[in-house]
């Protein structure tokens, strides 16, 4: 039987309604979290869409309270608000999460940490996350638990053992009603973490440890440098997987390379096909495809353009010496253009032989390997010991230890990052001197993450709790001071100062630790609400 196809004033309006429905969920949009992008949160079309697989930043440092041990970290699905129930913020099971070690220069990963996670609702009858007080990892009010397991694959892909076979995901922070000791939770956590060969993991939700200001984006700090000093991730969380490595571990997979430098990336994997049942349900089949892929912080988010950003994603480091248009965006590159072309600042001569050295083959006496093949990846000298001092300019200050020569979370690579693309290292990377550009010294105005970093693995703050008021700082709004606390506190309800600084202030003033409260965009949330208002007023009217 065919159906009756609704009359020509009919379709109008369901023409109508649905553009108001369209109107309204974009509006909707706006109000969350998803409005920006940051290191490499939201960077590509894909992953945008995607924030499962969405690789945020990346980490590698020598562990400065065990340094016989190497840190990695990788960060995924970006924008968390710790309000942000009943589902919060769960692993996929659908994913390898992985992070990639290359120890010998030739650009493949000699060693691949593989987490893959199972788990969800054990109470399917409940909308709750939990159903109680939390007061152990164990504890049957958690209804949401993931267990998650830890491989080691070698050179050939192939699983060179299991390290943690049955780890135990440290939980959303859902508020202090819920979880009243939430560090608790995380030490049970890393308790259950512990690898079979002597190396520490680590998978949970944590503090975003990544600071900037993000309205960079807007014209580059609005065409005068004026919008500056809004620490834009200000109370927002991540899901981060992280692992301990012994040095000894990493040389023995080196040979014949003696540098003791490391290539470091991370990626996401999802199989090729996904079946929709008609009832909801998604089954996954074929192959695994890499679909998110990190390094250097950055360099997904400004130096590729927005056609090469899922190609780049989907790219094995070792090809990148042969996709001659990603190289040309290094050595070409695009941010030095736009500044000469809203500040007239004079954009160094190319081709950038230095961000060369930078991004796709290490520093030469610093963390370059002994025969580098070029390739996009966090370069690591393990054999560089961690700094007395360190100061949040890595290199650009002559910390050896810190970025561009791995990255430790202190590390402020957006200043260190404007600073190299503006050509400060041009002589430096051939045993000269650092030339800071002095027009852009000021950087972005935010030196520090908005929660002090803990002193042991993984070294992450705790993520910012649910029942804190005002998490998120995204859209701007006002920040209220509260008390120090690595999984937050309660508001006071001031207005407090951001932080300031720049290249020329060293380690950098104290963030404080504050919250903001995103400004609603209502002109568009009320003109949403009125095309639907006209739609319905349309549909009745042909009704009657």
């Amino acid at each position: 039987m065919t159906p009756s196809r609704p009359s020509s004033g009919r379709r109008r309006a369901i023409a109508a309604f649905a553009a108001s429905a369209t109107a309204l969920v974009g509006s909707a949009a706006l109000l969350g979290p998803g409005v920006g992008n940051a290191s490499s949160h939201r960077e590509a079309p894909i992953t945008a869409g995607d924030p499962s697989v969405d690789n945020t930043d990346v980490y590698a440092f020598t562990s400065p309270d065990k340094p016989d041990t190497v840190t990695l970290i990788a960060n995924f699905i970006p924008f968390q608000l710790p309000a942000g129930g009943p589902n919060f913020y769960p692993f996929s099971n659908d994913v390898r999460y992985n992070i990639k070690v290359n120890t010998n220069g030739d650009a493949k990963a000699q060693l691949t940490y593989r987490f893959t996670f199972t788990g969800g609702p054990t109470n399917k009858d409940t909308f709750l996350y939990n159903t109680g007080a939390v007061d152990s990892i164990d504890s049957p009010n958690l209804n949401v638990k993931q267990n998650y397991k830890v491989e080691l694959l070698d050179a050939t892909g192939n699983v060179k053992a299991t390290l943690v076979a049955n780890g135990k995901v440290a939980p959303s922070n859902v508020g202090a009603a819920s979880m009243p000791n939430y560090a608790m939770l995380r030490d049970q956590s890393l308790a259950s973490g512990k690898g079979t060969d002597g190396t520490q993991t680590f998978a949970g939700q944590a503090d975003d440890p990544f600071f900037l200001d993000l309205r960079v984006f807007d014209l580059l700090y609005g065409t005068n440098l004026k919008e500056v000093g809004n620490p834009t991730l200000t109370g927002l969380n991540v899901n981060s997987i992280a692992v301990q490595i012994p040095k000894t571990v990493l040389a023995a997979a080196a040979a014949p390379d003696t540098s003791k430098v490391i290539g470091v990336y991370s990626t996401a994997e999802r199989q090729a096909a996904i079946a929709i049942g008609a009832d909801g349900t998604r089954k996954a089949s074929g192959d695994w495809v890499q679909v998110s892929r990190l390094g250097n912080p950055l360099v997904n988010e400004v130096v590729s353009s927005v056609g090469l950003k899922d190609a780049f994603n989907s790219l094995p480091p070792e090809k990148d010496k042969d996709t001659p248009a990603l190289v040309a965006r290094v050595t070409e590159p695009e941010v030095p253009k736009l500044i000469e072309k809203i500040y007239k600042i004079p954009a160094p001569a190319t081709p950038r032989d230095d961000l060369k050295a930078i991004f796709l083959t290490g520093v030469k006496g610093l963390n370059q390997p002994t025969t580098p093949t070029p390739a996009e990846m966090l370069r690591l000298n393990t054999g560089t010991p961690p700094a007395s001092n360190p100061n949040r300019l890595g290199l650009l200050a002559g910390d050896q230890q810190g970025f561009p020569n791995g990255r430790r979370l202190t590390d402020d690579v957006v200043d260190i990052e404007i600073q190299a693309l503006e050509g400060a290292f041009k002589d430096a990377v051939n045993g000269g001197k650092v030339n800071i550009v002095p027009a852009l010294a000021a950087g972005d105005g935010v030196n520090t993450n908005d929660v002090a970093f803990g002193q042991s693995f993984p070294y992450l703050a705790l993520p910012h709790s649910g029942s804190t008021p005002g998490n998120g700082s995204l859209g701007g709004g006002t920040t209220a001071s509260s008390s120090s606390g690595s999984s937050g506190s309660s508001s006071s309800g001031s207005t407090s100062s951001m932080p300031k600084g720049g290249v020329a202030t060293g380690a950098g003033g104290t963030a404080n630790v504050s919250h903001s409260q995103p400004l609603i965009p209502i002109s568009v949330a009320l003109l949403g609400v009125l095309f639907a208002g006209l739609g319905v007023v349309t549909l009745r009217r042909n009704r009657a």
